[in-house]
């Protein structure tokens, strides 16, 4: 697959024309899939010409790309962004949470579920993904580390497993959103963000005794 971004034209900034493109191209493939979605189903939906289109983008891999480029900018950004000394960590990590799981449209949602099965196929796209949660996750466990520090977090805490059950909660609320019309987001984050300060408290690192007899 082409690199992100690797538009026709030598201009690498993502300009007010191609975040344009990339919207139509989310509703197209929310609607479609990405397999039978087409450069002119996207050309239609952005009202342009395919041939105008392909001066932005060079094919369907380029634009999935782009779109996935774009969330993974848009959500290091703020996962870098975490800082005790700005508040609470965990009211921060739950407006975080509602920002992107539950504010956004219900399409983001599936647009993600594609691009994780893109991943299961395409070394390429596992490799974005991976990236993006490495990223996240570089984030949080750096303001999980000075939320320890600080005393607002358990210093006992397991970090390393609230992450991933963290990420576990999340990529379920994600899949569950996609899944089903009719799922009740403000209850299903409600459900998620008293679970999260649950384990804040409960995930504790074992003791080096704690299995012996």
């Amino acid at each position: 697959m082409p690199p992100p971004f690797a538009f026709a034209s030598s201009e690498r900034v993502l300009t007010e024309r191609h975040s344009r493109i990339l919207d139509a191209a989310e509703h197209v493939f929310a609607r479609a899939g990405f397999h039978a979605a087409t450069m002119n189903d996207v050309a239609a939906e952005a009202g342009m010409s395919p041939g105008n289109l392909y001066r932005y983008f060079a094919s369907k891999d380029v634009i999935i790309a782009g779109m996935a480029e774009r969330d993974r900018a848009s959500i290091v950004a703020d996962f870098a962004a975490l800082d005790p000394r700005a508040g609470n960590l965990l009211d921060q990590l739950e407006a975080l949470a509602r920002r992107h799981l539950v504010d956004e449209p219900r399409e983001k949602a599936i647009i993600a579920l594609q691009i994780w099965a893109e991943a299961a196929r395409n070394p390429e796209m596992a490799a974005m993904c991976a990236d993006i949660d490495g990223m996240v996750m570089t984030g949080l466990t750096a303001a999980v580390a000075a939320a320890k520090d600080g005393g607002e977090l358990p210093a006992d805490l397991d970090e390393v497993r609230f992450l991933q059950a963290m990420s576990m909660l999340a990529d379920g609320f994600f899949c569950r959103r996609a899944l089903d019309p009719n799922f009740d987001t403000e209850a299903a984050a409600e459900t998620m963000f008293t679970a999260m300060r649950g384990l804040a408290q409960a995930m504790r690192l074992q003791s080096p005794d704690t299995n012996q007899p």
